[in-house]
C-alpha cells in the first residue's frame, strides 16, 4: 500500500457519491529502497499485555542523559491517552536504537504520579537542549481551549 495513492473526485454518474481513484508511481517503485524506514510502529489496538492501545503519538525525544540509566540512549515517545483504561490517562514509552534497519519492539514506562481523578492527557515530549532531561506536557482535558488545565513535569528516575 505504500506505493499507492489515492485520488478522490466526484462521481461523474452520481453527484452524491465520490469516486476513488487508486494511482502507483514507478519512481515509488525505485526509490522505496532509499526511504527511512521507521523505527518502531505502533497498532492503536494492541492485545499484548504489556502494551497498550493508544490514540495518537504527541512526542519524541531522545535521551542522552544518564540519571535515568535504564533510558540513556534510547528514543522516549508519549501517545495521548491510553484506551480502555479506567482512567483518561497518556503513556510514556521508549524503545532502542537499532542500525539493521529492523522494526524494533517498544516497553511502556508506568508513570507513578497520582493525577487523582482527573484526566491526564500525554500532549508534549520534550528535553533540555543536551538532551539530558526529560519533559513531559500534560493536560487536564481533550478539549485545549479549557484553560488553565496544563503542566509540566520533569521525567526522573
Amino acid at each position: 500500500d505504500v506505493y499507492k495513492r489515492q485520488v478522490i473526485a466526484q462521481c461523474p454518474g452520481n453527484p452524491a457519491l465520490n469516486e476513488k481513484t487508486f494511482a502507483y508511481y514507478d519512481e515509488a517503485v525505485i526509490t522505496s529502497s532509499r526511504r527511512i524506514l521507521p523505527l518502531i510502529s505502533y497498532f492503536h489496538q494492541d492485545p499484548r499485555p504489556d502494551k497498550f492501545s493508544g490514540t495518537a503519538l504527541t512526542g519524541v525525544q531522545p535521551y542522552a542523559g544518564n540519571a535515568i540509566p535504564g533510558l540513556t540512549g534510547k528514543i522516549v515517545f508519549t501517545d495521548f491517552v491510553r484506551r480502555g483504561g479506567s482512567q483518561r490517562q497518556g503513556v510514556l514509552a521508549y524503545t532502542e536504537i537499532r542500525t539493521e534497519c529492523k522494526q524494533n519492539d517498544y516497553y511502556v514506562i508506568e508513570v507513578d504520579h497520582d493525577f487523582g481523578p482527573q484526566s491526564a492527557y500525554y500532549v508534549s515530549l520534550g528535553t533540555n537542549s543536551d538532551q539530558t532531561r526529560l519533559f513531559l506536557g500534560v493536560y487536564g482535558s481533550a478539549n485545549v481551549t479549557d484553560f488553565n488545565k496544563g503542566i509540566v513535569f520533569e521525567i526522573v528516575p
